[in-house]
């Protein structure tokens, strides 16, 4: 068995263990990074981040032409298989592939692939498919291994109508119907996808209220606009049993309801990959959903073991997972660094959603005298150009200094948007105030133009 000698020996190559090997090679340490799967990229790229958005973004284009009278002169509304669909959006899997594996050749990293497991702290054993072994040492290790979705005993995810966030893109049909269970932000992306395609969802929630997170007015607008495109939304419920036979699903509420549908898809939930590390071998022990604990270092329990992105939980976010990864390398080269916590909010539904900073009801709650600034896309140029009218942008600021507090924005393009005013948040003194939005010259017709009437909006009313 060979035996390799590292710096640092980093686990996983999602967002969070590419950055971090990325940051710790360009440093001039020497780095192995390991992966299970054939391909690099991990959940983010193969299962996750890049399949769903940018089969969201195939989605929308098919409800545009369906919907603009334009193409009425091409042709009548046509029906798109989901198999069709999601072939046209593997293209974009392969090219993050190739561009990642890329980085790697270029930043000198050893790559390995196969499943790593502890011999002891700075030990890692990596057995590959063909029950090759390669030894891994390592003065320190970051753990990156990112997460799945969490699948209850009770559910039998084998029976192919039965599915989970990962399992659903390789559907080989599309169904008439669907049952959603999870009105998380997974089971809200999906829901808008499927419907999209014409598929009848109910999506099944077990709280009172969808993303409950988000500024109350926002959600109300996704529920609305996804009942428009006829998700049947079931709010307060839990499953008793999930059945499957030849030809669809029976799901059993305890509210003694029973649904019946094609397929069901499995949305509750995710659970962190550390059951295959050997964490039992060098005394570290993940929570009940497989997660790491870390301090504000990104260490675990032991100082020169590090953990960043889905496996160490909140925010369970790509672009957290990539700051993570990033600062907790800088912090084990004694850099400066960070720890990531003030992240935006990126929601991929149709029409889409994001913020940054407190909503209306923790302002409230934290007795903050704030005023609320919209503007409506509908009344924006750009908007009525493009046709995507639906959605706002809502900026809240303190009454008396105009001090901006938080961002909240629905509709096309709103993850783009929002960074306008992240940015504008984040700068010192008199620079985060709505009065940069008033004094500022924004190009006509775009949607950040719609900054500037939030902020006369707010203006007028308190002056």
């Amino acid at each position: 068995m060979a035996v390799h000698n590292y710096d640092v020996v980093v686990i996983g190559t999602g967002p969070a263990g590419e950055s971090a090997a990325i940051n710790a090679a360009k440093n001039g340490q020497r780095v192995a990074i390991i992966e299970k799967q054939a391909q690099v990229g991990g959940n983010c790229t193969h299962w996750g981040t890049i399949p769903s958005k940018a089969l969201r973004h195939q989605v929308k284009q098919i409800m545009a032409f369906n919907t603009n009278r334009m193409f009425r002169d091409i042709g009548e509304p046509r029906w798109f298989s989901f198999p069709k669909v999601m072939e046209r959006s593997r293209g974009t899997i392969d090219k993050q592939v190739e561009m990642r594996t890329t980085f790697y050749a270029r930043n000198r990293i050893d790559l390995f692939h196969g499943v790593a497991r502890f011999k002891d702290a700075h030990t890692l054993l990596v057995r590959d498919r063909q029950e090759g072994m390669e030894e891994l040492v390592a003065k320190k290790v970051v753990i990156a291994t990112g997460s799945r979705p969490y699948r209850p005993a009770d559910i039998n995810f084998r029976h192919p109508r039965i599915y989970c966030s990962d399992t659903i893109l390789s559907l080989s049909h599309t169904p008439r119907t669907l049952v959603i269970f999870g009105a998380g932000v997974i089971g809200c992306e999906y829901a808008s996808i499927f419907s999209g395609l014409g598929v009848k969802v109910d999506l099944i929630n077990n709280r009172d209220s969808l993303l409950s997170f988000l500024d109350g007015e926002i959600s109300d607008a996704l529920s609305y606009h996804l009942r428009k495109h006829g998700v049947l939304v079931r709010h307060n419920e839990e499953y008793e049993s999930v059945e499957g036979d030849e030809s669809g699903i029976v799901v059993r509420l305890k509210s003694g309801k029973k649904i019946r549908a094609d397929a069901f898809l499995w949305a509750n939930g995710r659970t962190g990959n550390t059951d295959s590390l050997g964490l039992e071998n060098i005394g570290l022990t993940a929570n009940g959903r497989g997660q790491l604990s870390v301090d504000e270092h990104y260490r675990t329990e032991i100082p020169h073991i590090y953990a960043a992105g889905d496996v160490i939980g909140w925010p369970s976010l790509a672009s957290a997972a990539y700051d993570q990864g990033l600062n907790s390398c800088n912090e084990l080269l004694g850099k400066d660094y960070r720890f990531v916590s003030d992240v935006p909010t990126g929601i991929y539904t149709i029409p889409e959603i994001s913020s940054f900073g407190p909503n209306e009801r923790e302002l409230t709650e934290a007795k903050v005298p704030y005023e609320v600034g919209k503007a409506f896309f509908k009344d924006t140029a750009r908007a009525q150009i493009t046709g995507d009218t639906v959605g706002m942008l809502k900026i809240l600021f303190h009454q008396d200094t105009l001090e901006i507090l938080g961002i909240h924005c629905f509709g096309d393009q709103a993850s783009e948007i929002l960074h306008i005013g992240q940015a504008i948040m984040q700068q010192q003194g008199d620079a985060n105030t709505l009065n940069y939005f008033v004094n500022t010259t924004f190009n006509y017709p775009t949607m950040a133009e719609a900054y500037r009437v939030a902020a006369q909006n707010g203006l007028n009313r308190v002056f």
